[in-house]
């Protein structure tokens, strides 16, 4: 007997986002997103994108439709049931907003000990998440002795450590020289070849138009492109995560 389909990670029912300010930011948006994939959202500034990412993390909630998150109905989730929500979503911003009077080890560590985990537990996790990102060496340094692409990694790192099913990623190689850029994306290739759903919110075109994934284009918060690509590269040795 054939075993059913998966849902999706990642579910948009008509859904748009209105702010009292700037009017209409989303309309009507309909796409989904399956666990395991890793796709990209393009379109101008002003698009929706960084609005469509706030939404999945439940920083914000829809003004109509459906949105479900591996099958959380974000429009309906309750204060205490919001928390949960947001450790299941690991966030990647392009300003890194790290905190600058702590070490590395105790900026990635920060979820973890917000989440209630004992000391044992966090120093494990925290060493393992930035052994991945290559900076296992740089837990005791301060952020702002770092260089821009290892700020971007520590950052990297904070969202990973909590082991989070979905990453959403808000231009995380725009402030990036174009090799930073491509070792960025090559780690998230490496999430997500061990099962990780990555959603990259990115204006690099010329860096997405070399890599084998599906492509979301918004304009005035309107989906108005979805580029499947046939072959996706094998996987390679999975991670431990």
């Amino acid at each position: 007997m054939a075993s059913e389909p998966m849902p999706p990670m990642i579910r948009c029912d008509q859904v748009s986002k209105r702010y009292a300010e700037s009017g209409e930011v989303l309309s009507n948006l309909s796409l989904e997103i399956a666990a395991g994939e890793m796709v990209f959202l393009t379109g101008h500034s002003g698009a929706g994108k960084s609005t469509l990412l706030k939404l999945i993390a439940c920083l914000e909630r829809p003004s109509r439709g459906q949105l479900l998150v591996d099958g959380r109905n974000i429009g309906r989730l309750s204060r205490r049931q919001i928390p949960y929500h947001r450790r299941q979503v690991g966030m990647i911003f392009q300003d890194h907003r790290l905190l600058t009077d702590r070490s590395v080890f105790d900026n990635v560590a920060l979820p973890l000990v917000v989440a209630g985990h004992g000391a044992q537990e966090v120093a494990r996790r925290v060493r393992a998440a930035l052994n991945q990102v290559g900076l296992l060496n740089k837990e005791k340094a301060h952020p702002l002795a770092l260089s821009g692409g290892e700020q971007q990694r520590v950052g990297i790192a904070r969202a990973i450590v909590g082991r989070p099913p979905l990453l959403v990623a808000d231009e995380p190689t725009g402030n990036l020289d174009p090799q930073l850029a491509r070792e960025i994306m090559a780690l998230f290739t490496r999430f997500n070849q061990i099962g990780v759903t990555l959603l990259i919110a990115s204006h690099d075109l010329s860096l997405i138009s070399t890599l084998p994934y599906r492509t979301l284009t918004l304009d005035q918060g309107r989906l108005v492109n979805d580029r499947h690509v046939a072959n996706k590269p094998p996987p390679e040795t999975p991670l431990s995560h």
